[in-house]
């Protein structure tokens, strides 16, 4: 592990000239030994009262498979609809299931190179979602907004798998000293009953299923932290009004258990209203009631030039925005993107990781702008290619005769964790400026 870090932290690669002219380069090996020895040992309890100077990870948790005890009990995520097969497969990226035991492992009727059955897992299992925290605290990565989408909560068995997972992630952060939050993605949600069932949902996350009384649920300003993503962008349906009844509702709720200090997942040119978001001047006002800003920068940018481009007109501009009302900024960073399996028009591979280049960059573009936060894209979604835990390395360990991105698709020969070590080391960058 040590041998592959150091390797590229060896490479001396460097950024592009920020704004002010000034050079960003990595750390050499040299010069980083004390630190990564420091990493290598046990990590310390992540601490769930701020927000402040963590790296977290986006975890969907929405895969399932059939037989793993669910509502469900059906293929969820992995290919389109409850067939599996290679024209229905919907992920670009295949998962490193080698440490799950067999009792965690999904047979596909997909088969290896080799002729075993290509297997997945389940976060219906409770215990492979624990292995997923055991690396967070394995790589001393200190957790995830648990990603809760809307549409179909009012379907119980949809309902009961996702409520599985939520427990699971609760009980795996407090397992393994991580914290967690619940990010709502209001994405597919009907215009006329997005509000009522936002509303709805966090009275019964804080009531019934009791998700903020876990002491690994993440706090910032002594207030449970909840995330909205979705809100402002051209293909989502609610209104700014609706938006902003929302975040009042959870924001300055006559009932204190059910406030919140609020994350906007929102769309990456919100401060100009173009681009990917709406451009009705009353998303200015939505967008600015946020406590922290968080744009979606998967896919606006796919190289370190264009990186450079977007950081200085819109995360710079957007920084002196935020600081200027007083808010919080939690800049996205993502290793590559593909989704040619959800999207055969698509190109397989179009934003490439470059060995985790790319990824690299946008980290020291963000620490150079000054962020004290930042939300990683993401931690298990293989079906868009942002997948940054243990991933298939070579063609070997994928299903052959269907396009699969490997951690060797860039011509480089890589650990499965390389993305975690590299999180790991963004992760030690940030908390170090606290």
């Amino acid at each position: 592990m040590t041998r592959h870090l150091s390797w590229f932290l060896g490479l001396t690669i460097a950024a592009s000239a920020c704004a002010t002219g000034a050079g960003a380069r990595m750390p050499t090996a040299t010069s980083r030994l004390g630190a990564i020895a420091v990493a290598n040992a046990v990590a310390p309890d992540a601490d769930p009262t701020t927000l402040e100077g963590k790296l977290m990870f986006g975890y969907q948790g929405w895969f399932g498979c059939p037989g793993d005890g669910s509502s469900l009990d059906t293929w969820q995520h992995w290919f389109r609809g409850a067939t599996a097969s290679a024209s229905t497969l919907r992920v670009d990226m295949w998962p490193d299931v080698s440490e799950l035991p067999e009792s965690e492992r999904c047979d596909t009727p997909l088969a290896l190179p080799g002729g075993q059955p290509a297997q997945l897992y389940s976060a219906y299992n409770p215990r492979t979602v624990d292995r997923h925290f055991a690396w967070l605290q394995d790589y001393n990565l200190p957790g995830v907004f648990l990603q809760r989408f809307t549409s179909r909560l009012d379907d119980r068995s949809v309902l009961g798998f996702r409520d599985g997972v939520a427990r699971n992630v609760r009980q795996a952060a407090e397992a393994h000293a991580r914290v967690f939050a619940i990010m709502y993605d209001i994405s597919g949600h009907p215009r006329e009953t997005v509000v009522e069932a936002v509303k709805r949902d966090w009275v019964y996350m804080v009531d019934t299923l009791r998700i903020t009384e876990s002491p690994r649920y993440l706090q910032h300003h002594a207030r449970p932290v909840l995330a909205i993503w979705g809100f402002g962008f051209r293909d989502r349906a609610p209104t700014p009004d609706q938006a902003a009844e929302i975040i009042d509702f959870l924001k300055n709720n006559p009932e204190p258990r059910y406030r919140v200090t609020l994350v906007g997942g929102i769309p990456a040119r919100w401060r100009t209203l173009g681009r990917d978001s709406q451009t009705d001047e009353a998303w200015a006002r939505v967008y600015r009631s946020f406590d922290i800003l968080s744009p979606w920068t998967v896919g606006r940018f796919s190289d370190e030039e264009n990186t450079d481009r977007f950081y200085q007109n819109e995360v710079e501009p957007d920084l002196a925005e935020t600081n200027r009302l007083g808010l919080e900024y939690m800049p996205v960073v993502f290793p590559g993107f593909s989704w040619h399996n959800m999207n055969p028009t698509a190109p397989v591979n179009p934003i490439p990781r470059r060995g985790g280049r790319f990824y690299w960059h946008q980290v020291e573009r963000a620490l150079q702008a000054g962020a004290t936060m930042i939300y990683g894209a993401m931690f298990d979604e293989v079906d868009e290619g942002t997948a940054m835990f243990k991933l298939a390395p070579t063609r070997d360990r994928v299903p052959a005769g269907v396009p699969i991105v490997t951690l060797d698709a860039d011509g480089e020969r890589l650990p499965s964790d390389w993305y975690l070590q590299l999180a790991r080391e963004a992760q030690h960058r940030l908390a170090s400026r606290k």
